[in-house]
């Protein structure tokens, strides 16, 4: 059946007009090939390819030209397969349009504008034809036939398409908003520490293995809105428990966040661009520099830390640390493959007191220029911070950093950071970072102190299945340098060791088992090695 149809059809081209009428009836049942989230509102625009975007600009269905003769369409050659089609279509029924440039075109892809254009044209040919010699009385008989043949199948087609729209204003009529999405994330967690040796840990005046196993989480909604196409606005709410470890620094996870679960808004931003190679960012709670600044950390750093690394020193560097939870200005222009960044935070941006407020405040300044290749990236970052007498690496993510660190009263500060990464393969990533600070004490009273700081990361993507990760981390969270200043000699070294794997039980639910050993905690050889243990499920949505 189906090859004598076809059989029809190619004899035929006035049955051919038929087959194409049929095939426009069915269009909207049939899934579009472009694949479109379920919150975007769809337009013409998402079913136009880029090549058929330039191909058809400056072209209306107006301004195609009526052809007399397939000769008159320059690349329509007799070897084409559809050339005796279209012969016949041009010479015996006049219904064949070229574009102004001679050409027909006909690979391109169809569109509906251009379809009734062809389609009324062949009509009224055929129109004028009937009851006069011009019509093959054959060709009737063909199209009566494919009525009859096809009626069942367009009868199906139109109550499927009926059904289908019905669908659709069910959606419309229901839908929370047609320029926002939700954006959702829950973390379990579960975590205990150990001490390694026979030393309590004397920081929190305690031994480590008095610490209890806790169960705790963190909740964000992320409201993405759009209103251009091109901008992106974020309303995100957080909620949580979940703290650190009780008398251990240095052990913030990156998915750590405690308000008591009293529901929040923890950041709020607006990303839109400058042309076709500026971005800017602007947000007035809840500001990273991770948020526009790329941190040269594939695989390890993402979206969120609960998805990714267990602590929030091993995802990226902590220059990226210094000065966040803010509010302020961020721009990201692009030249080819390299990305300079430049933004502004302030602290106390809300605050009209003395000494506060957006400009006369503690703030911060970054600037970075990357190199982001396919195999290789790279970047050096400085980071300018005037404080109040704060900790530099603790302002508000927590758990950077030794004590001496962020204690040290900083007035301002100079950092200094380079960032390397390669990825051999789509699906391994390492990382390379390492950089030193700049510091004035008030505490000490003392200008040019040096904090230095370091790590090597490694991810392997999809290692045992599709969407699982495996991460590997080493390196010195951000410590004291030398100094005999009143009688503070400067941290030891503390090695941060980290290993995690997230196991993706399907596309929304991942289980992520981790440990993080810790040498020197507080920067004190004296203190016993710590092993934190830690047990996440995130539910992504």
């Amino acid at each position: 059946m189906q090859k004598s149809m076809w059989n029809l059809l190619l004899a035929s081209p006035a049955a051919l007009l038929v087959g194409l009428t049929a095939n426009a009836n069915a269009t909207e049942a049939v899934k579009p090939a472009v694949e479109v989230e379920a919150s975007k509102e769809l337009s013409v625009n998402d079913f136009i390819t880029e090549s058929n975007r330039q191909e058809l600009n400056g072209t209306s269905v107006s301004s195609l030209d009526q052809v007399t003769s397939v000769s008159q369409l320059s690349d329509v050659q007799p070897t084409d397969w559809a050339f005796q089609a279209l012969q016949s279509l041009v010479e015996r029924y006049g219904c064949i349009a070229g574009y102004p440039d001679g050409t027909f075109r006909g690979n391109r892809a169809l569109t509906r504008y251009e379809f009734a254009a062809g389609l009324n044209a062949c009509l009224d040919q055929i129109l004028a034809q009937v009851g006069g010699p011009g019509l093959d009385p054959g060709d009737l008989e063909t199209i009566k036939k494919l009525q009859e043949d096809f009626a069942a199948q367009l009868a199906s087609l139109r109550g499927r398409v009926d059904s289908l729209e019905s669908r659709l204003d069910t959606v419309e009529a229901q839908q929370f908003s047609t320029t926002t999405k939700l954006v959702g994330e829950v973390a379990f967690t579960v975590t205990d520490a150990w001490g390694l040796g026979d030393d309590s840990f004397v920081e929190g005046g305690g031994d480590l293995d008095d610490n209890q196993t806790t169960f705790s989480d963190r909740v964000r909604l992320d409201f993405v809105s759009s209103f251009t196409g091109e901008d992106a606005l974020h309303t995100r709410l957080d909620a949580g428990n979940t703290g650190g470890v009780s008398g251990l620094e240095m052990d913030g996870f990156a998915h750590g966040f405690d308000n008591g679960n009293d529901v929040g808004i923890g950041w709020l931003a607006y990303y839109f661009p400058i042309g076709d190679n500026i971005q800017v960012y602007v947000s007035p709670w809840g500001a990273l520099w991770q948020d526009f600044a790329p941190t040269i950390s594939p695989m390890l750093e993402g979206y969120t830390g609960a998805n990714h690394t267990i602590s929030s020193f091993a995802e990226s560097s902590p220059i990226y640390k210094i000065g966040t939870n803010s509010s302020g200005v961020g721009v990201n222009a692009e030249f080819g493959d390299l990305v300079a960044s430049v933004g502004y935070f302030a602290q106390q941006a809300g605050s009209s007191s003395p000494g506060q407020g957006l400009f006369n405040g503690q703030d911060s300044i970054l600037a970075q220029l990357a190199y982001l290749g396919d195999s290789f990236q790279a970047a050096l970052t400085y980071n300018r911070t005037y404080m109040n007498g704060g900790g530099i690496y603790d302002s508000g993510i927590g758990g950077i950093g030794t004590a001496s660190a962020n204690g040290l009263g900083v007035s301002e500060s100079n950092t200094y950071g380079i960032e390397f990464a390669f990825m051999p393969t789509d699906t391994i990533g390492v990382n390379l970072f390492g950089g030193y600070t700049d510091a004035d004490s008030t505490t000490l009273n003392e200008d040019n102190l040096e904090l230095w700081f370091y790590g090597l990361g490694v991810g392997v993507q999809d290692f045992g299945g599709e969407g699982n990760l495996l991460g590997l981390f080493a390196g010195a969270q951000p410590y004291l340098g030398s100094t005999t200043i009143a009688g503070n000699t400067g941290d030891d070294v503390p090695i941060h060791v980290e290993a995690f794997y997230r196991y993706a039980l399907n596309d929304y639910i991942n289980i992520t088992p981790g440990l993080i050993w810790q040498t020197a905690p507080g920067g004190d050889n004296d203190n016993e090695d710590a092993l934190v243990g830690v047990l996440r499920t995130t539910f992504n949505f």
